[in-house]
């Protein structure tokens, strides 16, 4: 077996950090992947296409849709293959298929082509957001574990950025084969790296998991702390696998647990509707439309650019923002800024169809306002909070749901976007945003409760109604550490 060695001061986080960025690097490239489209729908669609022909609304569209369909599926395939295969090999995986949909585009042109490229995307957006944060929650220490968790959402905004800035100033194809060497540089780089500590316990491979962990910690294989570790991995197997499976008969029949999913699936729809997503996949074509008949100085594309930079900057303060100013008032205040962004812009469409001269920088600002809270609230708040107001067994087939229903609006959203847009007037899409982040914001005053440094307890105690409180009185009150949710008994409730 391989033995890991390491020169570092002893104690050292380097390793952790440098594996880390490693597990993360197919994020930066999923993020190029889904920014690609925004420079190269006006690239495609216009008479220098380099198909020969324009694509069409409808073609873009799908080609924009069904990465978000493949993804649906996706999520159990890369849950499933994570725990039948390892961490490493799917991240080795979803290389590869970011590897395949870049050679589809260089190779053919077909409308097929262009297509099945983008629905290989899908699987690696379902592994980027199942098998990167997991490995990287597996490989971190305690203390460092929400610094390198964030890098998810980091990766994912700079690789956006990245391809936004390549495709204003390079061709084609030069963009296809610097993307492409992007996942064949971290399929040969991270073949070095080791496999989840978590994973070799689950398989019974606790000498390599020592090895490793000794590795990532910088430390010798007999250190104590490296051995508690250990024991520590071997002690969450083992309640691992007396844990009870989800049944979603349980959400159902209890009351406060149906709250609770109902408070996450709004929370996770509240992110993905937000108008965010078609945002980044058609940024270019909206400020086109935005700047017709106007003399800007900034091409489509910058103003792309200027949406991709809010979004890293959002996106590198997320954890701050989080930590310091709690769930409730943060995932509020974003859903209200963005709310009212999005109706902004949608009346400044509407005024410039009746002829009124609104300013014209009003769309960059709006567009960024909605980024910006997508990044630095709406996306990091409703999968914190998510993972908050469950125990640990019920937390996992959650996620899958709630993930599962926003692949899906996402494929909407792609889907309809553009036609809708075109047909119907681009307004209606973004008065429809906007009011959708009002109601959230509202449902979130009235109905979510804080859940930043609080038991499991204490928040589900809020769920309940007044009604409840008083018929259950102060001696069925609930104490930790055995918490009973209806005839649930969750042993682990943080």
């Amino acid at each position: 077996m391989k033995k890991f060695k390491t020169f570092l001061p002893e104690g050292s986080k380097l390793n952790q950090i440098l594996c880390a960025i490693l597990i993360n690097f197919p994020v930066f490239v999923y993020g190029a992947s889904i920014g690609w489209m925004s420079p190269m729908t006006l690239l495609l669609q216009s008479e220098d296409s380099p198909k020969g022909v324009p694509l069409t609304d409808t073609e873009v569209s799908w080609m924009a849709a069904v990465a978000y369909l493949v993804c649906i599926p996706g999520d159990l395939i890369m849950a499933y293959a994570g725990d039948k295969f390892g961490r490493k090999l799917s991240l080795l995986f979803i290389s590869t298929m970011g590897s395949a949909s870049w050679i589809l585009l260089l190779v053919s042109m077909e409308t097929w082509a262009l297509i099945l490229a983008r629905a290989l995307v899908g699987i690696t957006m379902a592994g980027c957001y199942v098998t990167c944060p997991i490995y990287t929650k597996e490989i971190s220490d305690a203390n460092i574990r929400g610094t390198l968790g964030c890098l998810v959402i980091l990766f994912h905004t700079t690789g956006n950025l990245f391809l936004y800035v390549i495709g204003d100033i390079l061709s084609y194809r030069t963009i296809l084969w610097v993307c492409l060497a992007l996942p064949v540089f971290h399929i040969v780089i991270f073949m070095g790296m080791p496999e989840s500590p978590s994973y070799l316990v689950k398989k019974g491979r606790e000498e390599e998991a020592g090895r490793v962990l000794a590795w990532l910690r910088c430390r010798r294989e007999e250190d104590v702390k490296v051995q508690e570790e250990l024991d520590l991995l071997k002690k969450e197997q083992k309640n691992d696998e007396e844990s009870s499976k989800f049944l979603l008969k349980a959400i159902v029949k209890d009351k406060i647990l149906f709250r609770a999913f109902r408070i996450a699936m709004v929370a996770t729809l509240a992110r993905e509707v937000c108008g965010a997503i078609p945002v980044l996949n058609f940024a270019g074509e909206i400020f086109t439309w935005s700047s017709e008949g106007r003399d800007l100085f900034l091409t489509p594309n910058q103003q792309a650019m200027m949406l991709g930079a809010v979004q890293v900057l959002g996106s590198a303060l997320a954890s701050s923002v989080v930590d310091r100013i709690g769930r409730k008032p943060l995932l509020a205040t974003t859903s209200l800024i963005s709310g009212l962004s999005m109706c902004s812009l949608a009346s400044w469409f509407v005024a410039r169809s009746y002829g009124a001269n609104p300013p014209s920088w009003l769309p960059i600002l709006t567009l960024c306002l909605c980024i910006f809270c997508d990044s630095a609230g709406l996306q990091p708040v409703s999968i914190v909070l998510s993972g908050e107001i469950f125990s640990y067994k019920y937390r996992a087939s959650i996620m899958g749901i709630t993930m599962g229903m926003a692949s899906f609006a996402d494929f909407l959203q792609m889907l309809f976007f553009k036609p809708l847009a075109n047909s119907i007037g681009i307004h209606v899409s973004f008065y429809f945003f906007g009011i959708i982040c009002l109601l959230t914001a509202v449902y979130v005053a009235l109905a979510v409760p804080e859940t930043k440094s609080r038991s499991l307890e204490e928040i589900y105690e809020d769920l309940k109604t007044k009604k409840e409180r008083e018929a259950e009185g102060t001696d069925k009150k609930l104490t930790l550490p055995e918490l009973y949710v209806g005839s649930y008994k969750v042993t682990d409730p943080a």
